[in-house]
This record gives structure tokens, C-alpha cells and sequence, in this order.
């Protein structure tokens, strides 16, 4: 049995990763609350996240490496899809913030681009957007 067949393909495994890493921000604030299950499980089912990895990575979410990503876009979406999942109880947290910096980092943002991201997607996330509009309002210029 060869190492694909225990553990799927590249692009799986990143996405079981990014998955992880939904999960650890979901329960960095304390218990995973209904808002966060129903995200966490929408996420599974676009990730092709099988149940049973579902419940091992529930189980223990830090277990699982960080993918970083080459392309802008593949890290944005990533970026979006974590800050949907803070912001499922409409509140960001310091422990929440100081994570994302840390996974925007591991995804491939530097220091100084991760600070300026997650400022502006703080800012953003006040209300519910798509993922296009997410990606405008970082790419346009401040005025």
C-alpha cells in the first residue's frame, strides 16, 4: 500500500489541513458552539472531508500540519474561509486574532502582509461577504 492510499492525494491533504485548521479556530474560543458545527460541517462537505476524518480531526485538530500556498488566491480563499468561522458568533477574540496571525503567516503572507490582512479583513468581517467581494476590498487601495 503506498503512501497516496493511506492519505489521499496533495490537494486532500491540504485540504484536511486547512480543515484543521477551521476546527482550531472554532474551538480556540472554548466548546464549538451550533453556529460553528454547522460552518464546520459545510466546510467538510467543500473540502471532501470524509466523517471519519471529520471526527479524528475534531478530535484532535492540532495533530494536522499548515499548507502554505504559492498562489495569492488559493491563500485569500483560505484566509476568507478561516475568518468566516471566527466570525460565525459575530466576535473576534484576542486568542482568536493572535491565531490567525499565526495561520496567515504558516499559509505564506509575511509578518508585515498577514498584520495589514487581518486588520483589513477585521474590518471587513463586521458584516457577511463573498469571497469576491472579500478579495476587492483587500486588493483595493486605501484611500
Amino acid at each position: 500500500m503506498s503512501f497516496s492510499d493511506l492519505f489521499g492525494s496533495g490537494e486532500h491533504l491540504r485540504n484536511l489541513s486547512h480543515f484543521a485548521s477551521i476546527v482550531n479556530l472554532a474551538a480556540v474560543d472554548g466548546e464549538i458552539n451550533e453556529d460553528e458545527e454547522l460552518l464546520l460541517k459545510r466546510f467538510a462537505k467543500k473540502l471532501d472531508i470524509s466523517e471519519e476524518e471529520y471526527i479524528k480531526v475534531l478530535e484532535n485538530p492540532k495533530s494536522f500540519p499548515l499548507s502554505s500556498y504559492n498562489s495569492i488566491e488559493r491563500r485569500l480563499e483560505r484566509l476568507h474561509d478561516l475568518f468566516r468561522i471566527i466570525f460565525a458568533d459575530h466576535i473576534i477574540d484576542d486568542e482568536e486574532t493572535e491565531l490567525i496571525k499565526k495561520y496567515a503567516i504558516g499559509l505564506g503572507f509575511s509578518s508585515q502582509a498577514s498584520e495589514g490582512i487581518i486588520k483589513r479583513s477585521i474590518q471587513i468581517f463586521s458584516g457577511q461577504l463573498n469571497f469576491d467581494d472579500y478579495r476587492y476590498l483587500l486588493e483595493k487601495e486605501n484611500d
